[in-house]
Parts: structure tokens; sequence; C-alpha cells
């Protein structure tokens, strides 16, 4: 079975598309289990990605996979609409009493960037006006329409610029606060001017259905903006009578801390795009308002055949009560801040250290060339490389690949960021002594 593996994984580049058989860094597994990948060497490693964010209460939870399981005995299909089942329904119950403000009535699908989609669409019908603004530096999707608002790196949009009509703006990034100045007085006053200039010389605020926003930029660096700032955007939203879409993709579930950003932020938005952490892995998503605005959305203006599986739909029960049960909020905010503490004891040893950005379990370590302090992707591969070698997997993001992306499951322990925060610091420091020798 092995050698038949060894023998696939080794055909990957024929058998796979580029896009996804070059991602980093393919490790080639045969299990998971909780904060665990096993791999096809038989080696385990622990997991700091969570699937990017995906399996919050860890691989393969008991309570979940029992829910697939009973799942599989019932339904393997919908299609919600032209048949009704209860695990969907449900779903939508339980996902109103955590979601905040209004945002109780839903459209499932299967993926972020479907309820991205899903979201501009509904504001756009809503409000009868055509163009959508978002923030420099935001990841919402792949596909046309979210590709249209998705700017952290530029490579996804080469040689297939879409075609809608938005206007992008800076995101509030506390390290280009001017020196002197408190970050949650200058932010929304700048904010304040970006709209001003645009609303002056590129769109009058009548034209503009929505602004779409990740709470927290995850592809493009784990940057976490001022409180003051999200605020200054819903009230000019609401000055305007522009609809605020909140990106929930990646900081949904826990990760932040709080079930949603939004309530980290105190902020609710009018429509929200949650998908990744709702159910452990499978593939499920929703575009969320409130029902007074989700019921202007009339039939036929949206739809789909395979969102809200039903199995999906159960999984997603589950994972919700695990959340509950084994109080996974206030564990993400726990080991988050004891990780935080102990990364920022290996950025005083190391001077490849850049930015620790973190919010809960939702951790960016910046890599930086020590001598011009500029973001060093090339590095953070290499480290990443050697950690993986030693057992843990993390993954990057940011505009040049520069930010390590740790986000293990909220089920991971102090010991196990100490496990795995001593290998980081071991692949550091092998790093620098390759870089030292290559310099010598």
């Amino acid at each position: 079975m092995a050698n038949d593996w060894t023998h696939l994984f080794n055909r990957m580049p024929e058998l796979l598309a580029p896009s996804m058989a070059k991602d980093h860094p393919n490790l080639p597994v045969v299990k998971e289990e909780g904060c665990y990948y096993y791999g096809v060497d038989g080696k385990q490693y622990l997991d700091f990605t969570s699937g990017i964010a995906t399996t919050n209460v860890g691989h393969r939870h008991p309570k979940v996979v029992q829910a697939v399981k009973d799942g599989v005995d019932q339904l393997m299909h919908g299609p919600s609409g032209v048949i009704m089942y209860e695990s969907i329904l449900r779903l939508a119950d339980e996902l109103g009493k955590v979601l905040p403000g209004d945002l109780d009535c839903f459209f499932f699908a299967n993926s972020g960037t479907e309820a991205i989609e899903g979201a501009m669409k509904l504001a756009k019908h809503v409000t009868k006006r055509p163009y959508v603004v978002s923030f420099i530096g935001c990841f919402h999707g792949r596909s046309m329409g979210s590709l249209s608002v998705s700017t952290s790196k530029s490579k996804y949009r080469k040689f297939q610029q879409p075609s809608g009509l938005t206007y992008q703006l800076p995101y509030a990034n506390v390290k280009d606060c001017p020196e002197g100045l408190d970050a949650e007085d200058y932010f929304p006053e700048k904010l304040e001017k970006d709209f001003e200039t645009l609303f002056n010389h590129q769109v009058t605020p009548e034209e503009v259905a929505a602004v779409i926003i990740e709470p927290v930029l995850g592809e493009g660096g784990y940057v976490i903006p001022p409180k003051s700032w999200m605020k200054k955007l819903r009230e000019i939203c609401d000055r305007h009578g522009i609809l605020l879409i909140f990106d929930e993709v990646q900081t949904g579930f826990g990760r932040t801390g709080e079930w949603f950003a939004a309530q980290t932020f105190d902020v609710t938005p009018d429509i929200m795009a949650i998908a990744k952490g709702i159910a452990s892995g499978m593939p499920l998503s929703a575009t969320v308002a409130s029902k007074e605005l989700m019921q202007q959305w009339p039939l036929g203006s949206h739809g789909t055949t395979f969102g809200g599986n039903p199995i999906g739909c159960s999984a997603a029960l589950a994972t919700l009560e695990v959340i509950k049960e084994e109080n996974l909020l206030q564990n993400a905010k726990e080991v988050g801040a004891y990780a935080v503490e102990k990364l920022q004891q290996l950025k005083e040893k190391h001077d490849v250290i850049g930015d620790i950005r973190a919010v809960g379990l939702m951790i960016g370590i910046e890599i930086i060339d020590p001598i011009t302090k500029k973001a060093n992707g090339d590095g953070l591969f290499k480290i990443l490389d050697i950690a993986l070698q030693k057992g843990v997997l993390f993954y990057f993001c940011g505009n040049s690949s520069e930010v390590i992306r740790m986000v293990p499951p909220l089920t991971v322990t102090k010991e196990q960021i100490d496990d795995g925060l001593h290998i980081l610091d071991e692949a550091i420091e092998e790093y620098v002594a390759q870089l030292t020798v290559k310099l010598s």
C-alpha cells in the first residue's frame, strides 16, 4: 500500500494542476487525529494549521465523526429546496444563537468564496447599487466575483482581471501609524479621509452597494486593525446606506477567542460570510443576514445544488456542541495569550522575527531580514521546511509569504504549544546558522 501511495505521490505533477500540486509543503499523510497528522513516513506531525483554520475542534473529533456516520445512515444529499431535512433547519436555528445582532437567516453553500459571492449578490440586489468597496490586502476568494475584491497578492489576479465594479482602500496596519500618534485615533480619521477622497473623485456613495472586509487579514498577513477603525467603518456605512459585509471565513467559530470577530471588535455587519471552521472539514458555508434583509432576495436570484448538504450540516451541529461543551472560546484566549508570551521570548532571542500579530489562536509571526528589516519570504520557507523535518507543520501568509501562519486547533494545549515553539526555535537557530555559514 505504501509503495502504491508513493508511486501516486511521485505522479502528482501530472495528475494535479500546478495551482494545487505546487503548494507548500504537500506533506504525504495517511491519518489525522486531534492536533496531529500521521505521515506516510510513519512520523507524527504536530499540526499548527488546522487545515488552514478549518478543523477548529481538532481533526476527526469523535463527536463530529459520529454525527457524520449517523448522517450517512439517513441522507447523503439534499438538494435543499427540492427536499427539506432536519439538519439544515436545526443548524440555522443554532447558528442564529451564536451570531451577533440580528444575523439569523441563512443561505447555505459549500465554500468560503461561494459565501462571498452570495453576500455581494444579496447586497447588490437589495440596494440596487452596482459598486463594492474592499480593502487592499484582503482575500475573499478566487471565483471571478470574489476575486474582484481580493487584493492580498497580485498573482491571484494575473491574466484574469475580474470585471467586477469595485474600488479598494488601504487597510489599517498599525505599523503604518506615524510615530507619536495613537493608532486608535489616527486610523479612524484616516478612514474618514480615504472615503471622502473616494466619494469625491471616483464613485458617489449612492452607487456603493456594500463595503466588504476581513475583520483580521488572513491571507494578507494576519494584520489586526484598531477597534476604533472598525467602528468608524460601521459609522460611515450607516451614514450612506451602504451595507457592511464581514468576511469571517477564517476568523469565525472561535478562532479569535469569540464566536466571531464581529464580537471581538464589537461591530455587527449587515451581511456575513462564514465557512472553514463551521463543519470541521466538511464542505459547508453560509451567507448570513437578518430576516428583513434576506427576505428581499427572491426565489431564483440565487441557488445551489450541493449547498447545505445534510451530512455537512450534521457535522456543523456537532462542531457547535463541541465548542460549547469543551469551552474552546476560553481555551483560544488563554492558550493564545500563552503562545504570544512564548513567541515574544523567541522574538527577543532571534532578530529574524519581526512582528508577532495575534488575536485568540489566530497568530502571525513575521520573518524579516535581520539587516534590512524587510520581509523575508525565502527565509520563511527554509524555516518551515526545517520545522517540518522536526515534526511541526506551519503554513504561510502575507503579500511576500513572509508571515508564519500559526492556527492550531482550538483544542491545543499549552504543552503542545511548548512542543511546537521549541521546534520553531530550533528551526530558526538552524536557519540562522546556515545563513551565517553562507555569508562567511
